[in-house]
């Protein structure tokens, strides 16, 4: 009886007594693309992934734009950029899944990868935002998200190797060095 009430109780907080190891990896987990299909990520494993929380009223929105770039130059080499919007920082992204899609293909022509708005920060966070922030899975890169357009850049083997803040533009030498790193490993 004890068994079975702890199993009970571990599923009912979430969790499967009989899961797998816990996560290693921000690619570990799954998320909704911007047209609403569950996407596991594991799909991006052996590739250089640049993870970045997004808004389509932000004075850092002209991003896309070389984010954009990045993707153009460095896609065919195996890197890969997931947008994931989120309105928690100053209401930037009020738009509905269809509004962020339209805005950012008209205005910066993007074709990464964009998801689902999400929150990135708070008891509501996505898991692969609770990933990326906490100090018991990242942590050397933990703390909390700051502002929108923040950057991670995850390696081959899925690891987390940098964390760029908002200020930090897409195609600043810092990051297009360490976007080369991964890609040359």
């Amino acid at each position: 009886m004890k068994l079975f009430c702890a199993l009970t109780v571990l599923i009912l907080a979430g969790q499967s007594a009989f899961a797998a190891d816990p996560a290693s990896s921000p690619l570990d987990f799954s998320a909704k693309t911007i047209d609403g299909k569950e996407v596991d990520l594991s799909k991006y494993d052996g590739k250089v992934v640049l993870i970045v929380n997004v808004a389509s009223r932000c004075g850092a929105t002209p991003q896309y734009e070389t984010l954009q770039q990045l993707n153009e130059t460095y896609g065919d080499k195996g890197f890969v950029i997931l947008g994931f919007p989120c309105n928690q920082f100053g209401g930037q992204e009020p738009g509905s899944e269809t509004q962020i899609q339209q805005f950012c293909s008209a205005n910066y022509g993007v074709t990464f990868d964009m998801f689902s708005k999400i929150d990135v920060n708070g008891t509501e966070a996505s898991p692969v935002y609770q990933f990326l922030t906490s100090k018991q899975t990242n942590p050397e890169f933990a703390g909390p998200i700051r502002w929108n357009f923040e950057k991670f850049l995850v390696n081959k083997e899925g690891q987390v190797v940098e964390r760029f803040a908002t200020g930090v533009q897409p195609d600043s030498p810092k990051v297009i060095a360490a976007i080369e790193r991964e890609l040359g490993q």
